[in-house]
């Protein structure tokens, strides 16, 4: 979540064991265990509450629908095929026009 790299946690542990001491350490490693695990269950109780997940699963499906309806819509293929019947007419009439000559 935070991204933190092993020095960067050695340095925080090292400030704290500065700042809090050695005797209170673990007292406030608890304290602030239990505050990142209410923190956590608050985020996943209102999450649930407000129906998060359900709304990002219906934006997912909306999102796949639109991208099908798009490719569906896509007439870059019906007009590279009427160019090369274009072509294909164009150059039959130059054949017949000069056959004609």
């Amino acid at each position: 979540m935070f991204n933190i790299g092993f020095a960067e946690l050695l340095l925080i542990l090292i400030i704290a064991y500065v700042i809090v001491g050695p005797k209170d350490l673990p007292k406030v490693a608890r304290w602030l265990a239990r505050l990142v695990k209410s923190v956590r269950q608050m985020i996943k109780d209102l999450k649930a509450e407000v129906g998060w997940d359900e709304m990002m699963q219906e934006t997912e499906d909306v999102r796949k629908d639109i991208d099908q309806t798009m490719k569906e819509a896509d007439i870059t293929a019906d007009l590279r095929e009427a160019s090369k019947e274009l072509n294909k007419s164009i150059g039959q009439a130059k054949k017949d026009t000069f056959k004609k000559n």
